[in-house]
């Protein structure tokens, strides 16, 4: 089972940032990461953490809520907040730097991807402890660390076959798509 973790303080946000991966990964759990619960966890083959809107920042304020990806031996892909959690979890620092709209990166093989449009809408974004590896120059859009993946674009959006990858291949390995 695929569990699809939402962020949003506000449900309407979830028509957003939520629904949209789930109509991507059609069958899966959603859970606020204020109602998980380890069972959630142990039952789930992959997790994504989804994003959700500029302003809604109240998931940095219980960031102990997520202190279960330090010893989560699943594949885990965080999506914008979603990254941004992974990376204060493993004591990355949080930076200011609002980016909206399509923006062209280079990824260097990250899930498939080289050269693509992705689309930012982020107002923060995380400078990463040297265990990740970033995979684009500049703020980093794509990190990976063993079985933790994240990317500060919103995939749902543009760039569908990255979550389709993540979720349908067994042993998802960020290296293994760009050989």
């Amino acid at each position: 089972m695929i569990i699809v973790i939402s962020v949003c303080k506000e449900k309407l946000h979830e028509l957003e940032f939520v629904k949209p991966i789930i109509d991507i990964v059609k069958s899966c759990k959603v859970v606020h990461y204020s109602k998980l619960k380890n069972k959630d966890l142990f039952d789930a083959e992959k997790v994504i953490i989804c994003g959700t809107s500029l302003k809604d920042n109240e998931f940095l304020k219980y960031l102990d809520k997520f202190s279960w990806l330090k010893i989560f031996d699943k594949p885990v892909l965080g999506i914008c907040a979603g990254m941004q959690i992974i990376g204060l979890v493993f004591g990355g620092k949080l930076k200011q730097k609002k980016e909206i709209g399509y923006f062209k990166e280079n990824l260097n093989g990250f899930f498939g991807l080289n050269e693509v449009e992705v689309y930012h809408l982020h107002g923060n974004y995380v400078e990463f402890t040297k265990e990740f590896r970033v995979y684009n120059k500049g703020i980093p859009q794509a990190v990976s660390y063993g079985n933790i993946y994240g990317v500060l674009f919103h995939p749902e959006v543009r760039q569908k076959k990255l979550i389709k990858r993540f979720i349908y291949h067994k042993y998802p390995t960020a290296l293994r798509w760009g050989s």
